[in-house]
């Protein structure tokens, strides 16, 4: 039986209501591909997206620098649970004990505790992951102790490039494809943009009505963990199901160490509880959910005006990738993830926590204040039943019209607060953690004044 005969019909109507410029999924099961696509991949040109188009794929480049790190354990090269610092002396950050207890396993689970969104443009040399080293070192401020608690850290994925480029005597570029992209035989695949132009190449879209982000790339030092990596999403199948198969790629070469995958799937931490529908756990690289009762793991990126989601439920052989190149791309996603599931799976995907009808009570001055990191800043404000949280972008996120904005959110219990307006499809969530000595959007950000 063909799997999944009308993807491209459920993709296209989907696009269309959102007002997603250009769209892709991908899903292999057992041995069968189903691919589809829709739009374009730039407005301004209006060439038409295919199966064979290359999207940034943002941050689910973290798994594939997860994998190169494993390969360094499995030849007993790293040890995740030894210092960076024993592997890469250039490792660092600013407080000097947490310098020096750091371990990859930290950095793997996001749990090193300093702020990871430095994206700093060091050039497009070689050097650029080195040069970011340095800077992680005078501006890297520790928010937690490492192992405490969970917050998002591109920075520290920076660092784990930088430790595979080390010890492999090379580039993360150039381990990237000789020890992946090549032995898993993925053709679509562009780790520059002078690559991504021999492709039939997606760029992203910002705005209502969508335009053509300004800027296609951001800065090379945050390559391992997302800003260039562009693929075909059957690519991110073929990832997938090379993990499924406990390693082992389609033609039998062995690019992972046996057992590689169940160790990235086992949890190191558990995350604040936001919701069924979001991640609970994180393991090595990957995010960990149960949906239906049944394990799912995966990672999700995005670039300015681009979102990808990559989905693996191990005991249905399935693996799914969905990329939006702009307009309403969440609840896109959302709605293609959903129909992909139930038809391929029979699983149910979790509603996401909606505005109850009556806010749980709560005291704002356990919450109102500015919460502050280094490229962003969030000043609450008690509103009538619930809070107003404006957020200030600075650098990057405020050359690409991020943030500037305020919601308004109400409690739904237990310091999670919900937006009262959906953003872009879903509802924004945002918790508080430790009496509100902390906001938690994945990320930790410290209150600084109340």
């Amino acid at each position: 039986m063909t799997l999944l005969p009308d993807l491209q019909e459920w993709i296209e109507r989907t696009a269309g209501r959102h007002g997603v410029p250009g769209a892709a999924v991908a899903v292999g099961m057992g041995d069968q591909l189903a691919e589809a696509a829709t739009g374009v991949t730039n407005l301004d040109t209006g060439v038409e997206a295919t199966a064979d188009t290359v999207f940034q794929i943002g941050s689910v480049t973290k798994a594939w620098t997860t994998a190169l790190v494993m390969q360094l354990v499995g030849e007993d090269l790293v040890d995740l649970d030894e210092p960076v610092r024993t592997y890469l002396p250039e490792f660092g950050v600013l407080d000097v004990a947490a310098s020096a207890s750091i371990t990859a396993r930290h950095l793997l689970s996001h749990t090193g505790g300093f702020d990871g969104d430095l994206f700093e443009d060091t050039g497009r040399g070689d050097d650029a992951v080195t040069k970011l080293l340095v800077f992680m070192r005078s501006n890297a401020r520790q928010v937690s102790g490492p192992g405490e608690l969970f917050s998002y850290c591109n920075a520290g994925y920076c660092a784990l490039g930088a430790l595979v480029a080390k010890l492999r005597g090379c580039t993360w570029e150039a381990a990237m494809r000789e020890l992946l992209i090549e032995p898993l035989g993925a053709r679509h695949m562009a780790l520059y943009a002078e690559e991504a132009i021999m492709f039939r190449a997606a760029v992203g879209h910002v705005g209502e009505p969508p335009r053509v982000s300004p800027r296609r790339l951001l800065p090379q030092s945050d390559a391992p963990a997302g800003s260039t990596l562009s693929a075909a999403l059957r690519d991110l199948v073929r990832f997938g199901r090379m993990l499924l198969a406990d390693g082992v790629a389609a033609d039998g070469t062995r690019v992972l160490p046996a057992g590689t995958f169940a160790e990235m799937c086992r949890p190191q931490v558990t995350l604040p509880r936001m919701g069924d529908r979001h991640a609970a756990a994180w393991g090595l690289g990957l995010m960990l959910f149960e949906w239906d009762g049944r394990p799912v793991v995966g990672h999700d990126g995005s670039t300015p005006g681009t979102y990808t989601t990559w989905r693996i439920v191990p005991d249905r052989d399935l693996v799914l990738a969905i990329h939006a190149n702009g307009g309403r791309s969440s609840v896109f996603i959302d709605e293609v993830l959903a129909k992909v599931l139930s038809s391929a799976a029979g699983i149910r995907l979790p509603s996401r926590v909606l505005p109850p009808d009556t806010p749980v009570p709560f005291r704002p001055e356990d919450y109102a204040g500015r919460y502050s990191a280094p490229r962003i800043t969030y000043e609450v404000k008690a509103d009538v039943n619930g809070l107003e949280i404006t957020e200030i972008p600075y650098g990057l996120a405020a050359q690409f019209g991020k943030g500037g904005t305020t919601v308004r959110y109400v409690h739904v219990g237990d310091g999670r607060f919900v937006g009262i307006e959906p953003a872009e499809g879903p509802h924004p969530m945002i918790a508080f953690l430790r009496g509100g000595r902390f906001l938690y959007n994945l990320r930790v950000v410290p209150r600084v004044t109340k």
